[in-house]
């Protein structure tokens, strides 16, 4: 998938992915690969999130992804802001964006909390 994580805090966890080699048949970005870095970025927040709380175990019970725009080339962006930090659930929302700041996709993760063992 190419990602690399540029920033990670349980506040803010920063991404990019290239759109080259995660395509679909008709060469767009595909929308697979947009929750692939959704759920991502998504998730190193929970962990982080759920590290401060004795639960650093996340496990995805939801994604949800709109698709805005789609993109034959360049890099995308993603950045994941928690919505809701509790005891046993995180949801965080992540915008991807082009090299030209436009949301490419708005997505949702909600994540179980576990404890290790």
């Amino acid at each position: 998938m190419g990602i690399v994580v540029l920033e990670a805090t349980p506040e803010r966890v920063v991404g990019t992915m290239p759109v080259e080699g995660n395509t679909q048949p008709m060469g767009l970005l595909h929308g697979g690969a947009s929750a692939v870095l959704a759920e991502t970025l998504g998730s190193f927040g929970a962990v982080m999130h759920g590290s401060t709380i004795g639960r650093p175990l996340a496990v995805g019970v939801d994604l949800n992804a709109t698709h805005h725009k789609g993109l034959r080339a360049g890099t995308v962006t993603g950045v994941a802001t928690p919505v809701h930090r509790g005891g046993t659930i995180a949801t965080y929302e992540i915008v991807i964006t082009d090299d030209k700041g436009d949301r490419v996709c708005t997505a949702r993760l909600t994540c179980l909390l576990r404890a290790a063992g």
